[in-house]
């Protein structure tokens, strides 16, 4: 998982147990807890983007989901 203007530890997805690269990037934060501007970020494969955006959307958790884009996204050229 990855904050705000953090940097990427990893690009694997957030599921717990894969290690598929991510292809998918799910920006959320809980709002009960969370100001406005906290946000949290969990990176998801094809497999389980849709898991991922159901955990949080059953929650409640305002969300974005978007393309995770892995050279842009790093920094790295």
């Amino acid at each position: 998982m990855i904050g705000l203007g953090v940097d990427l530890e990893t690009t694997n997805c957030s599921r717990a147990g894969c290690r598929e690269m991510a292809g998918w990037r799910l920006d959320w934060r809980n709002p009960r807890i969370h100001s406005a501007d906290r946000v949290k970020t969990w990176l998801a494969c094809d497999e389980h983007v849709d898991y991922l955006r159901d955990f949080l959307t059953t929650r409640d958790f305002p969300l974005t989901v978007g393309p995770f884009n892995t050279t842009s996204e790093t920094g790295s050229a």
